[in-house]
C-alpha cells in the first residue's frame, strides 16, 4: 500500500513537471500579415518574458536567420498586454520580439512595474538560445542583428541600454528623455540628455503628434541626435499610437519597416525611409524629418 502511494506520488510528480516545462502560446489575430505567420509564447527557460516568433522556425538557418527585438511596455508594465497585436504584427515578417513581462492570458492586463535590465536580459537569452544545441532556437538566430524598442516609459528603458555594443538599431515610440530627471511615473529611468550622446546606430523616433505627452520630449531628443543617423516620424494620433488597431495598425507597418531595412537589409522596406523625397514623406497621415539619412 505505501509503495503504490508513493509509486502515485512520484507519477504526480512527474505529470506536474512535465507540464510546467510546456510551452504556453495564443495565436493573435490570425497571425499577422507578414510571410511568417507568428504565435505569442512562454517559454519556460524565460517567463519573465513574452515571446512573438513565426510558428514555423524550420525556414531560418543559414543565412536566414530571426534577427531579434527587445520591447519596453509602456508605463514601465511588466506586460505587453497594450502591444499584442503591434508586436505579433512585427514578428510575422520573419523576427524573434522578446517583450518584458510574462505571457498575458486572455483579457489579461498584467501588474507589476519592469526595469531597463530585463531588456539586456532578453538579449543574453536569445544569445544563449542560439548556442544551445538543445534549444529549439539552435543556429536559428541572427545575434548579429539585434534592436531594442520600446513605448513610452519603455522608450526610455530602450535609450537606457541603447549604448550596449550588440544593439544594432534603436526603435523609440512616443517617448523621449525628460528635461529633468527624477520627474514621471514611478520606475522611469531617469535619463540625462547626455545619453543620447551614447546611441551608437541609426535610430527611428514613433510619436503620435503634437497631442503626443511625449512629442516634446521625443521632438527635443531629435534634435540633440546629430551623429548617427535619426529619422523621426510623427502621426496624429496622440499618446496611444495605433498598437491596439488591427495588426498594429501604421505605427507597426513602419517600424516592421524600418527593421526589414536595418537588420535584413531590405533595400526595398528602405525606400520609406531614404530618398529625396522618400515614401513616408509622401504619406497624408505622416510627417517626417530625418538626418545623416540619403
Amino acid at each position: 500500500m505505501k509503495k503504490s502511494i508513493i509509486t502515485f506520488l512520484i507519477i504526480c510528480i512527474s505529470i506536474n513537471y512535465a507540464l510546467s516545462q510546456e510551452k504556453s502560446f495564443r495565436l493573435i489575430e490570425d497571425g499577422g500579415t507578414g510571410e511568417f505567420k507568428a504565435i505569442m509564447e512562454s517559454d519556460p527557460s524565460l517567463v519573465t518574458h513574452t515571446l512573438f516568433r513565426p510558428q514555423n522556425l524550420k525556414v531560418f538557418k543559414g543565412e536566414n536567420r530571426l534577427p531579434i527585438i527587445a520591447w519596453g511596455n509602456g508605463a514601465c508594465a511588466n506586460s505587453p498586454w497594450e502591444h499584442l497585436n503591434f508586436l505579433n504584427e512585427v514578428a510575422s515578417h520573419g523576427f524573434l520580439v522578446i517583450a518584458i513581462g510574462p505571457m498575458p492570458q486572455e483579457g489579461e492586463k498584467g501588474q507589476g512595474k519592469s526595469q531597463p535590465s530585463q531588456m539586456l536580459d532578453a538579449i543574453n537569452w536569445a544569445i544563449a538560445q542560439n548556442n544551445d544545441k538543445g534549444s529549439p532556437y539552435y543556429k536559428k538566430l541572427d545575434v548579429d542583428n539585434i534592436a531594442v524598442s520600446g513605448m513610452s516609459c519603455g522608450g526610455l528603458q530602450t535609450l537606457a541600454v541603447a549604448d550596449d555594443p550588440r544593439v544594432k538599431t534603436v526603435i523609440v515610440c512616443n517617448s523621449g528623455i525628460l528635461p529633468s530627471p527624477g520627474i514621471g511615473i514611478p520606475g522611469m529611468p531617469t535619463l540625462l540628455k547626455s545619453q543620447l550622446d551614447k546611441i551608437h546606430t541609426p535610430t527611428l523616433y514613433l510619436l503620435g503628434g503634437e497631442k503626443d505627452i511625449a512629442y516634446k520630449n521625443g521632438m527635443d531628443d531629435y534634435k540633440r541626435i546629430n551623429h548617427v543617423p535619426v529619422f523621426v516620424a510623427n502621426m496624429d494620433v496622440g499618446h496611444a499610437g495605433t498598437y491596439m488597431q488591427p495588426y498594429g495598425g501604421e505605427f507597426a507597418r513602419v517600424a516592421t519597416a524600418w527593421c526589414l531595412w536595418q537588420l535584413k537589409g531590405d533595400q526595398e522596406a528602405a525606400k520609406l525611409f531614404s530618398g529625396s523625397p522618400c515614401q513616408l514623406a509622401k504619406s497624408d497621415i505622416w510627417t517626417i524629418q530625418k538626418k545623416n539619412l540619403p
